[in-house]
C-alpha cells in the first residue's frame, strides 16, 4: 500500500474516495487525472500556499484551481462528503452517541477581500453557485476581516455538517441551520439519518427557541443555562418554568467538538481564509472535512 507522499492520498484513502467522484462524461478525457488533481487540492488546502505556487508534480496550477472552484460552485464537494458519510455510517464509523455544536473564527487574509458583486461566471454553467452569499461571509471587527465556521461534530471528532457566516454572527441563532444540514442517507434506502442520540453545546446555544426546537425533534441535549436566563426564570417564580436539565458527566465530552475544530484548522487554508468567494471557501472547508473522514 502506498503511504502517500508529502500528504498525498494513500491507496486506502483513494479506494474510499474514488467511487464517489464524478465520472468522465465529457469529451477528451476531461477528468482523466482525478487523483493527481485532488492531491494538488489537498496539498494547497494543507499548506495554504498560493495556487500559482503548487509544485509541478500536480500539473498545471490553473487546472487544479479551476476544478476546485467548479466543484465548490456546483455542489460536487458537498455530494462527495454526503457519499463518504453514507459509507462511513454503513461501516459503523459514525459516533452518533454525542454530537457537539460549536464555532470557530478564521482570520481572512487581505487577498480575500474585494470580490466582485454577484454570482461568478462558470463556463458551461448557468446555475447559481451553491452557498453564494451577498456578504461573501466576511465580517469586520477590531482584528480586521473574519469568517466564522459553525459545525456539528460527531464523537469521533469529525464534522457532520458545516456552515460559513461572517465573523460577527452569533452562535445561538446558527444552531438550527447547522442541525438542519445533518443529512446522512442510508444505503438500503428510507429516510436519511438527521438526528443525533444526544447533543451538546455551550452557553451560547442556550435559548428558548433552540430548546423548543430540540424538544420538538426529540433530541436529548446538554446545554448549560446562562446566568441571566437563570436569574430571570427565578424572579418569575413558578411562572418561570423548571430549570433546564444539565448532565455534567455528559458535558465532559464537550472537548470532542473542540478537538474536531482543531483537526479542521490543521489545514492552513481553513485556519486562514485566502479565498475571495465564500462558496470557494466553503468548498475548501468541505474538502478538509472529507480528508478527515478518509483517514
Amino acid at each position: 500500500m502506498s503511504p502517500g507522499r508529502g500528504g498525498d492520498l494513500t491507496d486506502l484513502e483513494w479506494a474510499r474516495l474514488e467511487p464517489h467522484l464524478p465520472k468522465n462524461t465529457g469529451r477528451g478525457g476531461r477528468w482523466k487525472s482525478h487523483r493527481v488533481i485532488i492531491d494538488g487540492i489537498f496539498f494547497r488546502q494543507r499548506t495554504g500556499i498560493p495556487w500559482r505556487d503548487l509544485p509541478e508534480r500536480f500539473g498545471s496550477w490553473k487546472t487544479v484551481h479551476d476544478r476546485h472552484r467548479r466543484w465548490s460552485a456546483d455542489g460536487t464537494w458537498d455530494g462527495i462528503l454526503q457519499a463518504v458519510l453514507t459509507e462511513a455510517d454503513a461501516d459503523g464509523r459514525v459516533d452518533w452517541s454525542m454530537v457537539g455544536v460549536d464555532s470557530t473564527v478564521c482570520r481572512a487574509h487581505q487577498h480575500a477581500a474585494g470580490a466582485r458583486k454577484g454570482p461568478p461566471r462558470i463556463p458551461g454553467r448557468r446555475a447559481r453557485p451553491a452557498h453564494h452569499r451577498g456578504d461573501e461571509g466576511l465580517g469586520r471587527s477590531r482584528g480586521g476581516l473574519t469568517t466564522k465556521i459553525h459545525l456539528a461534530g460527531e464523537g469521533g471528532r469529525r464534522p457532520l455538517a458545516i456552515l460559513v457566516t461572517p465573523g460577527q454572527a452569533g452562535d445561538g441563532p446558527q444552531l438550527i441551520p447547522v442541525l438542519e444540514r445533518i443529512r446522512v442517507p442510508r444505503p438500503a434506502g428510507g429516510h436519511p439519518r438527521t438526528r443525533p442520540d444526544h447533543l451538546s453545546g455551550d452557553k451560547a446555544y442556550s435559548s428558548r427557541r433552540n430548546r423548543r426546537y430540540l424538544r420538538r425533534r426529540q433530541i436529548k441535549h446538554t446545554i448549560p443555562e446562562r446566568r441571566d436566563q437563570r436569574d430571570h426564570r427565578q424572579k418569575r417564580g413558578s411562572r418561570g418554568g423548571r430549570p433546564a436539565g444539565f448532565d455534567r458527566v455528559k458535558y465532559v465530552r464537550r472537548n470532542e467538538v473542540e478537538r474536531t475544530i482543531n483537526g479542521l484548522k490543521g489545514s492552513r487554508a481553513v485556519a486562514t481564509r485566502f479565498d475571495k468567494r465564500v462558496y470557494v471557501f466553503h468548498g475548501t472547508v468541505t474538502a478538509a472535512t472529507i480528508r478527515l473522514w478518509l483517514r
